[in-house]
């Protein structure tokens, strides 16, 4: 009953938590990713989220067949590929069960497993700012970002 994909356009909370949700569920745990304004330090402009779409596509379902084998629950799952601007959502996760407990640990493990496993590679585009620039109207930098490692991108 897992459903994960990849998607080009924006995601739906309502598409998503409908996948799982059931009358034997009692709860539905939602978790919703959303491109923030700031990292490392630097004011995020947007996000370029990328993949080797049928790699990326089979290990999203394989983490959430093995959150439904650990807890149980049913999971969904969707990730944007693209360009995802700052208070826009790139990734949406929904874990029904019957009791809240599950859902809840279900949901966390099933973002991390996708951080960990999942070939999406995030594109991070940057004013860079110093004590001595100004918080906005600075040089537009790009770097790719994986885990708590960044590499600087000639761009």
């Amino acid at each position: 009953m897992a459903y994960a994909e990849i998607v080009d356009g924006p995601l739906d909370l309502e598409r998503v938590a409908a996948r799982v949700t059931a009358p034997e569920f009692g709860a539905v745990v939602t978790f919703s990713g959303n491109v923030r304004d700031n990292s490392r330090g630097q004011r995020v402009r947007y996000l370029v989220y990328d993949s080797y779409r049928p790699m990326a596509e089979k290990e999203l379902l394989a983490v959430a067949v093995e959150a439904e084998s650990k807890w149980d629950v049913r999971c969904a799952i969707e990730h944007r590929l693209g360009r995802v601007d700052v208070g826009v959502c790139s990734v949406m996760i929904a874990v029904a069960s019957p009791h809240r407990a599950d859902a809840f640990d279900a949901a966390r493990w099933l973002m991390d497993a996708l951080k960990a496993r999942v070939p999406i590679w995030k594109k991070e585009y940057y004013e860079e700012t110093s004590p001595t620039t100004p918080s906005s109207g600075g040089e537009i930098k790009a770097r790719w970002v994986e885990g708590s490692d960044v590499v600087d991108t000639a761009e």
